[in-house]
């Protein structure tokens, strides 16, 4: 029974990780759109499409939930969409992490 409670909790770590690492690149995203950083940079590309891909086509920076036009619309976009989309990667990894974790029996 042991074993099946430190499976349970180092599963929940890992998915939270998980969740926290694709939240992670939304905001690097943002920090390199603002910032307008060199897109001809393996790295900066590299962060960029991994980004697209965790935005998983809801928190699109391009045509997201919510989509300006006006001037520096690409940095209002990425900030708004891809920072929204990082919070809820978090707000998904407490709470897979809290269904995934065995709860403390009190005696």
């Amino acid at each position: 029974m042991e074993t099946w409670r430190r499976v349970r909790t180092v599963g929940g770590q890992v998915l939270f990780a998980l969740c926290s690492l694709a939240a992670l690149f939304l905001a690097l995203g943002v920090l390199l759109v603002v910032f307008q950083a060199d897109e001809k940079n393996a790295l900066v590309t590299f962060v960029l499409n991994v980004a697209d891909v965790v935005d998983l086509g809801i928190f699109d920076r391009a045509h997201g939930i919510k989509e300006w036009t006006s001037e520096n619309a690409q940095t209002k976009n990425a900030l708004f969409n891809w920072g929204l989309g990082a919070l809820a990667w978090i707000i998904l990894g407490r709470v897979v992490d809290y269904f995934v974790r065995p709860t403390v029996t009190r005696k």
